[in-house]
């Protein structure tokens, strides 16, 4: 028996690879199972983010199951396998552990010292642990994994300076525009990473606007940052009334087309626009 981690992240693989495979949250329990159904793997969590794609599992044969698991992987997005190769990293036996403890620990983020990775990952054993796929040995590795990164948050200066996707992206904001007070934010969609990023701008005196497919859970967030719900058919043409657009929608094809910008230019007389893309896919 052994642990393996395969996958990929933002140092290895581009971002429209990252996106073929990608794993939604809210359907995470049926490819876990499927893959937990795989023979020669005993325990199985996937890691999905916007920067990287892993599994970590248990294997009887550390090359058998790595090649189970790739192929896994490529099948249950319908890409061809030697596509993914160039970009998959696979780490086994103490490396793997180790690798999991850098991940918990932000060291291994785009933003090193990011804090939402680790909740990130925490998530996501919580989803394996809900699909029975993980068993003694990777409970023992990510009980020892969140330990470490606690030890790294409270012993260490890294997630002192609360550095993270979002803070970059209002920082790149107030270069634009310098003062964000009186400018106005469009957020389409509502995930988790979008949310921070229209949470600090808004603090920042920033008036933000919501848009979503579903308006129940628009007004539901816009309530939460206390911003302004708009129903989906406005947006089109709020592109234009807008300073800064940040998105992060689970669409699976294009929301912001070049027809759209190209009219947002018309409107704006040559005015910054900022869009802040946070969406795979």
């Amino acid at each position: 028996m052994d642990i393996i981690v395969l996958g990929l992240n933002h140092k290895t693989a581009p971002v429209h690879i990252r996106e073929r495979v990608a794993f939604p949250e809210k359907s995470i329990h049926e490819p876990l199972r499927a893959l937990h159904g795989v023979p020669g793997v005993r325990e199985t969590m996937i890691l999905s983010t916007c920067n990287r794609v892993e599994i970590a599992a248990v294997v009887e044969s550390r090359d058998q199951g790595a090649a189970a698991v790739r192929a896994f992987v490529a099948g249950h997005h319908e890409v061809v396998e030697s596509e993914l190769v160039p970009h998959l990293y696979l780490h086994a036996g103490a490396d793997a552990v180790r690798h999991l403890f850098r991940v918990a620990s932000s060291l291994d983020s785009l933003v090193v010292g990011e804090p939402q990775i680790l909740g990130q990952l925490k998530d996501a054993f919580a989803c394996a642990r809900a699909a029975h796929t993980v068993g003694p040995w990777l409970n023992r590795a990510f009980e020892h994994a969140f330990r470490v990164a606690k030890r790294v948050r409270s012993e260490t200066a890294l997630g002192a300076g609360q550095v993270s996707i979002p803070t970059v992206a209002v920082d790149l904001a107030r270069e634009i525009f310098s003062e964000l007070a009186g400018h106005r934010v469009l957020l389409v969609g509502t995930g988790e990473m979008a949310n921070l990023v229209a949470t600090l701008l808004g603090r920042a005196g920033a008036q933000v606007l919501v848009v979503g497919r579903t308006l129940e859970r628009t007004r539901e967030v816009a309530q939460k940052l206390g911003a302004e719900p708009r129903a989906w058919d406005d947006f089109p043409a709020l592109i234009g009334n807008v300073d800064i657009v940040v998105s992060s929608t689970s669409a699976p094809g294009f929301i912001i087309t070049i027809d759209h910008l190209v009219q947002a230019r018309r409107q704006r007389h040559g005015r910054n626009l900022f869009l802040v893309d946070l969406a795979v896919p």
